[in-house]
């Protein structure tokens, strides 16, 4: 039977449909192929970052050779070179150049070379970098006797020994003995330590004492109102043992003297390249090495030797040198504190919200605002802390608890528990959604089993809900944890400070000072970055000090990830 017109002109639109070519539009190519792009260029500008602040941290403290420039004037200097550039040079300087200089730089394009030296010695200079354009460069030597002297005060200096007294005995260049001069020089830093220990920890708790016995009778005198018998005999117990400290603070301070004085017969006095002369106490120099005669163990060396102050030393040169204990301590002990605060609050929170309260409007709200709070610019929750925690909570506790030191204040200002409590609040947006995503995973049958099996709803809860959902919320945990360590605003106002004299936590009862300022790293980056009186000199701390930071975040993160995992593993298939 013939077709009918109908199924003819059917088949051939058919045929005609499928000789067309694919759009490639329908398919949706280009939208994958700009999505893919996209995270693509995003995966390596997140590497690229990683690469450089990897690069530049690392190579921060190997030690560089020392060169010694003579310019075509005939000055000289002496430094580390640290980096190299291009740059147009005026027009009038290139004018006055040699021809075949000249010559040079119009084939570069009206660009020249210039190197960037770290000259130190900013005592004698008043500048420790210095740049050099290559055109202004006679010539260019390592001579290996020049010295690299990193030192408590000035930061570096680069010379020459010119001679050294060791207790009496003064030796000349060329007659060192370096092998007692090393010797001599542990022994200083040995006096050093024993020095900064009496002083800091030994008279630190004195006067600590001191202090609470001026307002243990304070208190006792606010209590009284006046003089009264209780208020008199108080006066004279609290006399007499501040006689007895003060007795042991002079014994203290005379052992201190008498270190001091010893170091002080350990001298030495340099030169630097221009012949001037700077001489100073042993013990001042924190290390000391030939720059241009150096093996390679000697190098690495050089090189962990300076790690290992970085991690255990308090910093020291306006933060660009020395260590960043106290920032790693405070930033760790922040963050913890930050997230024994925002768990129980966030976790509560998601349970109220997905399991008791009645879904309508009221509850949308909630989770609206909920929602909205994590786009709420952190200065604003430092703003928050700093008026309500500080000024009112903090203020309400000091005239309660401690009157006695009022005008000065203990928790009416910026400390190590406001700022986590503030961050808790930044933070606690993310876990209430994590938490609130990880609960509606759970299936609602395995609720219904338990409640037909006669447990209660919180019985529900407790034994089957919140272990099912526990990788979810530790995933809103490591979220928070991730970006409260890494802020800086806030803390700015409530409590972060650019050096901590005291750590939050030490051998003074009661061992937890949650009202004391503290270091952040962050906080850190940013000072010795911005607030440092030389940039370039901060620069290799901003890295290295990043990169601690990252190692820090990454370090807690993978520790939290790893308990995640533990418990997928555990709660996989229902097995409980």
């Amino acid at each position: 039977m013939p077709p009918d017109s109908g199924h003819t002109f059917t088949t051939s639109g058919a045929a005609r449909a499928t000789s067309r070519p694919t759009d490639l539009r329908a398919r949706g190519e280009p939208f994958l192929w700009g999505l893919g792009g996209a995270l693509a260029f995003g995966v390596m500008m997140v590497a690229g970052l990683l690469l450089l602040v990897l690069w530049n941290g690392f190579a921060t403290f190997y030690p560089r050779p020392i060169h010694v420039v003579t310019l075509v004037n005939g000055d000289v200097i002496a430094g580390e070179p640290t980096r190299t550039e291009d740059f147009r040079p005026p027009a009038t300087e290139v004018a006055a150049l040699p021809a075949a200089v000249r010559a040079g730089i119009e084939t570069n394009l009206g660009f020249a070379d210039r190197t960037l030296y770290r000259t130190g010695n900013f005592d004698l200079y008043g500048d420790d970098f210095r740049w050099i354009t290559d055109y202004a460069v006679a010539r260019v030597a390592t001579p290996p006797d020049l010295y690299l002297f990193e030192r408590l005060e000035w930061g570096a200096f680069i010379g020459r020994i010119k001679s050294v007294d060791l207790a009496g005995a003064t030796f000349y260049a060329g007659g060192i003995p370096l092998d007692r001069l090393v010797a001599a020089h542990d022994e200083a830093r040995r006096r050093w330590r024993q020095i900064r220990e009496i002083e800091h920890d030994e008279i630190g708790r004195v006067n600590q004492q001191i202090e609470s016995e001026r307002l243990a009778l304070r208190k006792v005198e606010l209590r009284s109102g006046g003089p009264a018998t209780d208020y008199a005999d108080a006066a004279r117990r609290t006399d007499a043992r501040v006689v007895t400290l003060t007795g042991e603070y002079e014994g203290l301070a005379a052992r201190a003297a008498a270190l001091k004085a010893e170091n002080a017969r350990y001298t030495i006095t340099l030169t630097e390249i221009g012949g001037r002369e700077k001489s100073q106490n042993l013990a001042d120099i924190v290390r000391f090495y030939p720059a241009n005669d150096l093996s390679v163990l000697a190098r690495l060396g050089v090189y962990f030797s300076r790690w290992g102050e970085f991690l255990t030393a308090e910093p020291r040169e306006a933060n660009t040198e020395g260590g960043v204990l106290p920032a790693i301590f405070g930033t760790f002990a922040m963050t913890l504190l930050m997230v024994v605060a925002v768990a129980p609050f966030g976790v509560m929170t998601a349970l109220y919200l997905r399991e008791y309260a009645r879904q309508g409007r009221l509850v949308s709200i909630v989770r609206i605002s909920v929602n909205n709070l994590a786009g709420v610019p952190s200065i604003v929750y430092g703003v928050f802390g700093l008026g309500f925690f500080a000024y009112i909570v903090g203020g309400t506790i000091d005239q309660v608890f401690f009157p006695e030191r009022l005008p000065n204040p203990t928790f009416g200002t910026g400390g190590l528990l406001w700022s986590a409590l503030t961050l808790a609040l930044l933070t606690v947006p993310v876990v209430i959604v994590a938490t609130e995503e990880a609960l509606a995973a759970v299936p609602r049958s395995m609720r219904e089993g338990s409640l037909a099996c006669g447990a209660s709803k919180w019985q529900t809860i407790h034994r089957i809900v919140l272990p099912r959902a526990m990788p979810g919320i530790m995933t809103g945990l490591i979220l928070a944890m991730a970006r409260g360590a890494g802020e800086v605003a806030p803390l700015m106002l409530v409590g972060v400070v650019k050096l901590a004299p005291e750590l939050p936590i030490d051998g003074i009862f009661p061992y937890i000072h949650f009202e004391r300022s503290f270091m952040h790293l962050g906080f850190h980056i940013y000072d010795v970055g911005f607030q440092s009186r030389n940039s370039e000199a901060g620069k290799p701390m901003v890295f290295v000090t990043t990169l601690l930071l990252i190692a820090l975040v990454a370090l807690m993160n993978a520790t939290a990830i790893v308990v995640r995992n533990r418990l997928k593993r555990k709660f996989v298939g229902g097995q409980f």
